[in-house]
């Protein structure tokens, strides 16, 4: 096959190749009037390196890199302790279903010389982390089928709820009528749903009315009290902090949807399949001699408040083993998995971006959501009396981190995000250098041979000796423009004639060879769909669905150019 390369020609390749935005692998800009200059092609500008966020894959230790960011994580927390305002640390951090590693400082009773330093099993409060746990139980019922909509309002199931929303309520107007006040009426534009009680968009206010954290009462007082009272935003306009939101939530649903107690439901439904068994919410004094003890910034010891109808926002305790395994199974890793798949996947997706005013950049179920190096870090912390905890995960790398403090954390640091800027680097370089796992197909003939996309670029599918599958780029622009060792890559057998396109190693994500301009990132990852096999038992050509790109159909033998 003899493919004539005329001036017309080309110039056809390069408008088609100006108009292909997205179409296949190697997207030119070339100058119409200037001859390449094969010298300057060859010296490539390599700017910013990808993948930029590098798939999580199998570790195999030790990993210098990461033991050096662990170690400054260590001496970052160590360096944090105060005898008198934190006098307790412990933390964890988690990949996957593993911990990369735990760290404890300072003894469990900053006040006694003498009493046990910290570990993995010493109980702390954990105060607003609570706040997890009515929202897995939200979620709960709803993959169960016993909520019907996660935007369901919270009058659906609890009949007598009202609260004055003056902000949420707008005028129609009458144009064909003179007297506006006879003519306009009110309409009811948002309610206090499910998922914003569960995300801080409810409106509610802090707390009730004339109560503090230590109130007594019962969801029906609860109720009556909120009937005279005044939402301080429109449901799901601006994120406000409420621990009234989640109180409420978490007994409406246990007492209305699953029929029992709150602290019930999540003992039997969280704590016990996940072995959560120093996790709970009654402090007894077999809890208590375990617990590192609490103190404020004076070094005073902190009284361990019983919270009674807030309990559900803040009055658990629990220890960084436990908190291990809720971040494990957060992430979709621990052997028994309270939500499935697809309903993890939602409750960890931010909802709403915040006003500057917020101390979190987002906010989601019920998470604070803050960028860092590109990631999206999904946040929990907490602060009472005595006590600051954190959970938070990174779920795009798969890495989990839980700080645990018996007393008043930094305020001069946030040793959350601080741990997160040494070990995210560490991670992407690890993940980088670690070979790709690549998995060949169960046949790999009816794939291999020559193929193009119109007659304007070609690729050869060959098989390796492990029946891994390759695609090599050639003809003349490419031989001209691209650097050998961006010409070859490898394909990754998925399912059933599906493939997906790897780089095994580093590269420059926009490649610039001389006037002409690569995006390899655009590449990287890309689906790869197989026709179904002919009489012949190969496959005639594929598809490229992400970009854009159909019907590059097999040739029989490899082309020949000429100038």
């Amino acid at each position: 096959m003899k493919v004539k390369w005329t001036k017309l020609g080309m110039v056809f390749f390069l408008l088609l190749s100006s108009v292909m935005t997205g179409c296949f692998i190697w997207q030119y800009r070339l100058p119409k009037a200037k001859p390449v200059d094969v010298k300057a092609a060859e010296e490539v500008k390599d700017e910013i390196m990808c993948p930029r966020f590098p798939e999580p894959v199998p570790l195999v230790h030790p990993i210098p890199v990461l033991m050096d960011a662990l170690d400054k994580a260590d001496v970052l927390l160590r360096n944090s302790i105060d005898a008198t305002k934190l006098p307790a640390i412990s933390a964890i951090v988690i990949f996957n279903d593993s911990v990369l590693w735990n760290g404890n400082f300072g003894r469990r009773n900053g006040s006694d010389p003498t009493s046990s330093v910290t570990n993995e099993y010493t109980v702390y409060r954990i105060a607003s982390l609570s706040k997890i746990f009515p929202t897995l139980m939200l979620y709960k019922l709803w993959e169960d089928g016993k909520v019907d909509s996660l935007d369901d309002p919270l009058g659906k199931y609890l009949k007598n709820f009202t609260i004055k929303n003056p902000l949420g309520k707008r005028r129609d107007h009458d144009p064909k009528s003179v007297s506006e006040s006879r003519s306009s009426k009110e309409v009811h534009i948002s309610s206090v749903t499910l998922r914003r009680m569960a995300s801080q968009l409810s409106g509610l206010p802090r707390r009730l009315r004339a109560t503090t954290l230590l109130w007594k009462g019962n969801t029906q007082a609860a109720v009556d009290l909120l009937q005279d009272d005044v939402l301080v935003a429109d449901p799901g306009t601006k994120c406000h902090y409420s621990n009234l939101a989640f109180s409420l939530l978490a007994h409406v649903m246990a007492e209305k949807v699953a029929g029992m107690d709150y602290q019930r439901w999540v003992t039997e439904n969280i704590l016990q399949p996940l072995g959560m068994e120093d996790t709970g919410f009654e402090i007894t004094p077999q809890i208590k001699n375990r617990m590192a003890v609490g103190v404020y910034s004076s070094g005073r010891p902190a009284p361990l408040y019983d919270l009674g109808w807030y309990r559900p926002s803040g009055q658990m305790y629990s220890t960084p083993a436990d908190m291990a395994k809720l971040a494990m199974m957060l992430l979709g890793a621990f052997y028994w998995q309270v939500l499935q798949p697809d309903t993890l996947k939602t409750m960890l997706t931010p909802l709403f971006r915040c006003e500057n005013s917020y101390f979190a950049n987002q906010t989601g179920t019920p998470w604070e959501v803050n960028e860092q190096l590109g990631y999206d870090v999904i946040r929990k912390d907490g602060d009472l009396d005595g006590y600051s905890a954190s959970i938070s995960l990174v779920p795009r790398l798969k890495l989990g981190l839980v700080i645990l403090m018996a007393g008043s954390k930094p305020v001069d640091e946030d040793l959350v995000a601080k741990t997160y800027s040494y070990i995210i680097p560490a991670m992407e370089s690890a993940f980088r250098d670690t070979p790709r796992v690549l998995i060949p197909p169960p046949d790999p003939t009816p794939y291999v041979g020559y193929f193009t996309y119109s007659n304007i670029t070609f690729y050869e599918i060959k098989a390796n000796a492990d029946g891994v599958l390759s695609l090599e780029q050639f003809g003349p622009q490419v031989d001209d423009m691209v650097p050998v060792k961006y010409r070859s890559l490898k394909l990754t057998y998925l399912q059933d004639r599906v493939f997906r396109l790897v780089f095994e190693k580093e590269y420059p994500c926009q490649l610039k060879v001389n006037a002409a301009s690569v995006s390899l990132e655009s590449q990287d990852g890309q689906l790869f769909n197989f026709y179904i096999f002919n009489k012949k038992g190969l496959s005639s050509g594929f598809d490229v669905p992400g970009l854009n790109t159909y019907k590059v159909m097999r040739i029989f033998r490899r082309p020949i150019f000429s100038s």
